[in-house]
């Protein structure tokens, strides 16, 4: 049985290509990367970015399951993070008061996966297979109305 290994590099370069092809210049957004420029990438081809402050994202990244998770970015600087969520995510986040979804084609200027850039860097990294966090969870990690549990509520 042969083993695969995958090295660091190549999940950023499986990321990097899969988060510049949501791009519809991808060329472009390789080559801001290239300078170390943020690349802005448009919502509404592939995924929205559904915003929260980055505290509660930090708080609800670890309140969801693995294989709910798709890629978090992070700016400490702005306060925000940005998860990448399916078109969809509209319906599924409208009630939750601490997640604002950005309609399309709102551009979130993204770092490459391997580094950060201007301050942002990825709390989760796109790793090239195309997995969104997914809405339903993300919106059930803020609890109800939106707002983080406290402990010993119940």
């Amino acid at each position: 049985m042969a083993v695969l290994k995958t090295t660091v590099a190549e999940m950023y370069k499986a990321g990097d290509a899969w988060l510049a092809e949501c791009s519809p210049h991808p060329d472009l957004a390789r080559a801001a990367w290239d300078e170390e420029v943020l690349a802005p990438i448009p919502t509404g081809g592939t995924w929205l970015a559904a915003e929260t402050r980055l505290a509660a994202a930090t708080y609800a990244l670890y309140r969801i399951p693995e294989e709910h998770r798709g890629p978090v970015l992070a700016d400490p600087l702005e306060d925000k993070a940005w998860w990448l969520v399916p078109l969809s995510a509209y319906r599924d986040l409208a009630d939750v008061h601490q997640v604002t979804v950005h309609p399309p084609p709102w551009s979130l200027r993204c770092p490459p996966t391997g580094w950060q850039l201007e301050g942002r860097f990825w709390l989760r990294r796109p790793d090239g297979s195309g997995q969104l966090t997914d809405p339903a969870v993300l919106g059930a990690a803020f609890g109800p109305g939106g707002r983080p549990p406290t402990e010993g509520r119940g």
